[in-house]
């Protein structure tokens, strides 16, 4: 299974951002997916995901500005960023993960988005 992120940039606060999220090389559908963020000298963390059924769930730093979303047939989810700060700066890496009998996770190679003041 391959994971592609793209859509990472460099933008001033107050801007808006649209990551993209790919899975390729099996013909099983996505379960859920979770976009995550790592910042420079801080630890991975959960910024957003979305079920199966398409619950979504949302980090309290993100809620109201990002909107996770995902396509199904296309094995493909998004991330929109709104009202861009400069702390949400970071490599954002795309989570995606089946349910095969058991847990099976995947994970991207991650993109770059940085915001400036």
């Amino acid at each position: 299974v391959q994971v592609v992120e793209s859509g990472g940039d460099l933008v001033r606060a107050g801007e808006s951002l649209r990551l993209s999220c790919k899975a390729s090389g099996t013909p099983f559908t996505i379960n859920a997916v979770g976009w995550y963020r790592q910042s420079l000298g801080k630890e991975r963390e959960l910024v957003a995901a979305i079920s199966s059924t398409g619950s979504a769930d949302y980090n309290d730093s993100v809620k109201g500005r990002f909107t996770i979303s995902r396509d199904t047939a296309e094995n493909a989810a998004y991330l929109q960023m709104n009202s861009l700060k400069p702390e949400d700066t970071g490599v954002y890496y795309c989570n995606v993960r089946y349910a095969l009998g058991s847990w099976y996770d995947f994970w991207g190679q991650g993109t770059q988005v940085t915001v400036s003041s």
